[in-house]
């Protein structure tokens, strides 16, 4: 295939030519092809290809064509076909460009000479197999004075020793690439590095003054911030971390230094309470450093710097200041009421050396039993002391300047009351004793002790003996044992419980004072039957019969005897009570209850057997109101009697001018007085049903079969129609009908 070079520039070239053309122009010669007819034409005749526009062989490198030579006349293949390959020569038509842009870099500070920043590359778009077009060399435009570029490889360098972030923190840099080799006439392209200069701790904390001062008050309490320095420190990051600490011996022993770590700020603040009275000015060196120190850069100077910070303690009036030789105080108990117990002492420190008051806090003594001078704070006796009662007394003191009561301190005493020997001793218990009525001389019957409520330092003694009035003792004997102690003794041979069952003994108990005391106790000895090994049998005594006979099971089966009557006993009460309300509730309801309510219609007046009749009377008794007016005529019997003829009145009805109530007054007042009376029932407050109907009701009647007419305008005879059920009730308005014919007769 064959190859054919065009060079981009040139307009022609002749290529294509065929064996068999003789110049006659018989040969027409055509092309076919990547760019035939457009970028490339033939010359027919000739067989020349030109280029018809400019070609760039960085956008198409080659191009594969197509050639034919034809009869001019036949238009037919001379030749076979021939393919053949127009290859586009470079030219130097390109520049070198930067294609990763824009570069960033960084370097530390004070790197030295040559130390590597970062690389940039450029690359060209032409052949770089033919000629120089592609060879690119990089040089520095800008920046020149602190920074080189290898010409081959583009890595950029430091080319100075004293880069300084704190003078400039970052330098733009153009690095430019030419083609050729840098020759004349090369083409080149140029981009723009920012190269940032990174912190290294080059630089030691410095504080802006070389003095500071702060005021605090001297009651500022342990742990108040005074004051706040800062050392400032060019470098950034972690290397401006410092710390601070005080330098001087008095600094450390009164003030303390922290270091804020979000602002890095030395914090002043009391380690020891203040004093204005004491010192007024405390001068302390505070010191900052680094935290991290670069041991590259230790021959630049120390890192470190201190300051002086001038503290002011400011006066303020203060409470006074107790200054007791002791918080103990001793005092007899005898001590008179009114005796001084001891004297405190408190100064105001402030410079106005103001006086002092004195004063008792109460809280501490509600029973009053010290007071205190408020001029010279000697506390004395306000009442008088046992130390029996109270030993000790814990009191607080208050001191308080005399014109600003506001101004108060305390002080806890504590006061021991000291023993004097004002308690004669006692006999520890009552003590009881037995004897047997076989007991033999010098048998103990008793060993005794005494108490003593005092407390002497050299410890109790005590001395025992007969009282006087039992010299004449013949019976028994007391034997000091000389350990606080006495055993008493038997003296004679038995004893006759019906002659005598029970001896005193009076016994004398002198303490070792000083003053000695003394009291008498009485030993009570009862004589007892005993076995013949000694144990006690029976003695005239209730303990002693009770404790000799009765054991624990016994003492218990007699206390649960006990139990089970009084457990019976109460619910007999219960029930009797019980049975009482019950009884008491059914005569409420026999009182109060008296509607009785049929929900059965019966079967008529010859049903007799449905319903009580007399449940519709009261239960009250009537008796008393035979012979009275009410409906039943002399001879009647009572109202009970009169029934049938007031059922024969019922359907009829009349309006009496002259109505008379006295027969109910009368007949309600009695039953009043019987109430009132009667003392069995409580007095219920309730409505009384009186099963009495009375005489004529002046008010019409309820029925649903009234009439207006009299019964003796009515005919009743229909009843009997009605069936067997009403014979009785037609029979009986009858017989009323009848009686009143005989009546008008």
């Amino acid at each position: 295939m064959p190859l054919l070079d065009l060079v981009p520039w040139r307009c022609s070239e002749p290529l294509i030519h065929s064996d068999s053309d003789e110049g006659d122009g018989s040969i027409k010669y055509t092309i076919s092809g990547e760019g035939a007819g457009s970028i490339f034409l033939i010359d027919e005749v000739t067989g020349d290809i030109h280029a018809t526009e400019r070609l760039d062989r960085e956008q198409k490198t080659f191009y594969t064509l197509r050639a034919q030579a034809r009869d001019r006349q036949t238009n037919q293949l001379l030749e076979p076909e021939s393919e053949f390959i127009i290859k586009v020569q470079d030219i130097n038509d390109s520049e070198p460009r930067f294609l990763e842009g824009p570069y960033i870099g960084s370097v530390a500070e004070l790197s030295p000479i040559g130390t590597s920043v970062m690389q940039v590359m450029a690359s060209d778009a032409d052949d770089p197999t033919y000629g120089s077009s592609a060879r690119v060399v990089y040089s520095v435009l800008e920046g020149e004075q602190h920074f080189t570029v290898d010409s081959k490889t583009g890595v950029i360098r430091t080319a100075v020793a004293n880069l300084d972030r704190e003078t400039q923190d970052r330098y733009e840099v153009v690095i430019r690439a030419t083609d050729m080799a840098g020759q004349l006439g090369g083409l080149s392209g140029s981009t723009t590095v920012t190269i940032v200069i990174t912190d290294v701790n080059d630089n030691p904390p410095r504080f802006p003054q070389k003095m500071y001062q702060f005021s605090v008050v001297e009651t500022a309490l342990v742990g108040t911030a005074i004051g706040r320095v800062k050392a400032e420190d060019s470098d950034v990051g972690e290397n401006t971390d410092m710390t601070y600490q005080i330098k001087d011996e008095e600094g450390v022993q009164m003030f303390k230094v922290t270091t804020d770590s979000n602002t890095q700020e030395a914090i002043i603040t009391v380690q020891k309470p203040l004093d204005y009275e004491a010192k007024m000015v405390h001068t302390v060196v505070v010191e900052a450093l680094n935290k991290f120190v670069d041991p590259r850069f230790v021959d630049l100077g120390t890192f470190r710097d201190q300051t002086i910070v001038r503290v002011s303690v400011l006066d303020v009036d203060e409470p006074p200041e107790f200054r007791p030789p002791s918080d103990l105080i001793e005092v007899q108990e005898d001590a008179y009421v009114g005796s001084v117990v001891g004297v405190v002492t408190a100064l105001d420190p402030d410079a106005a050396n103001n006086p002092v008051r004195y004063a008792i806090d109460r809280d501490t003594d509600l029973e009053r039993i010290f007071d205190i001078d408020a001029n010279t704070g000697a506390i004395v006796t306000g009442k008088v002391l046992d130390r029996e009662t109270a030993g000790w007394h814990n009191i607080t003191v208050l001191a308080m300047e005399a014109d600003n009561h506001s101004q108060v301190s305390r002080a806890s005493l504590r006061i021991r009351i000291l023993d004097v020997n004002d308690n004669p001793p006692e006999l520890a218990t009552p003590y009881e004793a037995a004897v047997c009525e076989d007991a033999k001389p010098g048998q103990l019957i008793q060993t005794i002790s005494v108490v003593d409520r005092d407390e002497p330092q050299s410890g109790h003694r005590f001395y025992f003996t007969l009282a006087p009035e039992a010299t004449d003792n013949h019976h028994f004997s007391l034997l000091d044992i000389q350990d606080n102690t006495a055993a008493v003794h038997t003296r004679r041979v038995g004893f006759n419980r019906q002659e005598q069952d029970i001896y005193f003994l009076p016994i004398l108990v002198v303490d070792s004072g000083p003053p000695a005391l003394s009291s008498t106790g009485t030993l009570t000895i009862r004589v007892c039957g005993c076995d013949s090994t000694g144990a006690i049998q029976s003695c005239n005594s209730t303990a002693y019969v009770m404790s000799a006979t009765l054991s624990p099971g016994a003492l218990i089966a007699l206390l649960v005897c006990i139990l089970i009557l009084i457990v019976l006993v109460l619910l007999i009460l219960t029930l009797k009570r019980h049975h009482k309300s019950h009884l008491t509730s059914e005569e409420d309801e026999d009182m109060r209850d008296n509607v009785i309510k049929y929900n059965d219609e019966g079967g008529g007046e010859q049903d007799t057997e449905a319903y009580d009749m007399s449940a519709l009377r009261s239960l009250y008794d009537f008796s008393e109101l035979k012979g009275s007016d009410g409906g039943g005529g002399p001879g009647d019997g009572g109202m009970i009697s009169n029934l049938p003829s007031e059922l024969h009145a019922l359907p009829q009805w009349f309006q009496n001018p002259d109505l008379d109530f006295s027969m109910f007054r009368d007949y309600i007042s009695r039953k009043v007085d019987q109430a009132d009376e009667d003392l069995s029932v409580p007095p219920y407050d309730s409505f009384q049903t009186y099963a009495f109907e009375g005489s004529d009701s002046p008010v019409p009647s309820l029925s649903s079969i009234n009439t207006w007419s009299t019964s003796s305008e009515q005919d009743f005879s229909y009843l009997s129609s009605w069936g067997p059920r009403f014979r009785q009730l037609a029979a009986l308005y009858a017989g009323h009908k009848g009686e009143e014919e005989s009546e008008e007769s």
